[in-house]
């Protein structure tokens, strides 16, 4: 089979080599055209903008589907999925441009890597070029990576809720947020959830942080019967999932203006508040639209004017009911963490008061 043609991309003031320009990267919808890997390339350049403001100087993990989107095409989570054609790159990939530069980041095992670290609009177009589709950057600076300057309020629809019910869980949040004085700025995730993030004074720990997000969660809860922060599936019922753990260390969301890996290159799209109570179908963003839109100005342009404090958060955290949550299962056991087992399948009398584990032998 022959080679298909290179192209250009006009990167700020560099020029990045777009190989196999035409592969179809989405195939054709009813709703959208094919897309290419020019066309990736060129939709990074176009919403330049808004995307760097999402990942200057970020820490930045890669989401690479090199051979494309197609059904039944599979990501993979760790070193068992071998078979995937698409994987998570969180070390600089080999043939990296010098102008690409890293940062050195610490994961919860106590191994470090250096990720890459955009500075200019040439780094995520040349990420393009190697496949990568949706950015996930940590919410932290290269200055400072052991403290966050984002809170990320995670929407999860649950299965049995919609996107809409998500939109109202919104509107109730954002109620709380300007109850304690804080600006919050929401955008679709690209699929059915919705995310909110919160610009705070870097002076707190990823602890803190996930802390924070567990008070907010109860809070929503409070006020509206369809939101839960039950980390077990079994729990959660037909309600918006909280999903607090997104604040952890090497826990991260889909950039602002990133693409996704669903039929229709949809992307995750700032939004206005008055916008997002009106909106049913996040996929009128995609490829083809969003462009047009931050053209038009970027609904998040004002979200590095301020920094908030996290102290009215950590109160809920102290004063609602609940104590400490599940970590990630990949995380070392943590003080006060329940029981790292479904609540179906646990005998009380085998776990002491800390979570862990006193039963019969399992070895």
């Amino acid at each position: 089979m022959a080679k298909t043609a290179a192209a250009e991309v006009q990167a700020g003031e560099r020029s990045v080599r777009i190989s196999s320009a035409d592969r179809v990267i989405y195939e054709a919808t009813e709703r959208t055209p094919e897309v290419t890997k020019l066309m990736v390339a060129e939709y990074v350049v176009s919403v330049a903008d808004g995307l760097m403001r999402a990942l200057r100087a970020r820490p930045t993990a890669l989401e690479r589907w090199p051979n494309g989107v197609r059904e039944g095409f599979k990501l993979a989570t760790g070193p068992w999925d071998k078979d995937a054609e698409a994987f998570y790159q969180k070390r600089v990939p080999k043939g990296a441009p010098d102008y690409l530069e890293s940062v050195r980041i610490t994961f919860p095992s106590g191994r470090t890597a250096d990720e890459i670290c955009p500075t200019e609009i040439a780094v995520p177009v040349w990420c393009a070029q190697m496949g990568a589709l949706t950015f996930h950057p940590w919410p932290v600076r290269r200055d400072d990576v052991d403290h966050p300057d984002e809170l990320r309020i995670d929407l999860d629809p649950q299965p049995g809720t919609t996107f809409t019910d998500a939109v109202r869980v919104a509107g109730v949040a954002r109620e709380v947020l300007e109850e304690l004085g804080i600006r919050g700025y929401p955008k679709t995730s690209g699929n059915r959830g919705i995310h909110i993030y919160v610009r705070i004074e870097p002076r707190w720990s990823f602890e803190d942080v996930r802390h924070a997000a567990i008070g907010f969660g109860r809070e929503l809860e409070r006020r509206d019967g369809g939101v839960t922060t039950a980390w077990w599936k079994e729990e959660r019922g037909e309600r918006i999932f909280v999903d607090y753990n997104q604040n952890n260390r090497d826990r991260t969301i889909a950039s602002a203006y990133s693409l996704r890996p669903i039929a229709g290159a949809p992307v995750s799209t700032p939004v206005t508040w008055a916008e997002l109570a009106g909106l049913t179908d996040p996929r009128e963003f995609n490829l083809f639209t969003v462009p047009d839109r931050i053209a038009d100005g970027d609904p998040w342009a004002t979200i590095d004017d301020e920094a908030f404090s996290l102290e009215p958060l950590l109160a809920l955290w102290e004063d609602l009911p609940g104590g400490e949550l599940n970590f990630p299962p990949d995380y070392p056991k943590m003080p006060g963490e329940p029981p790292r087992v479904q609540p179906s399948k646990k005998v009380a009398d085998h776990w002491d008061a800390e979570g862990n584990y006193i039963g019969p032998d399992r070895s």
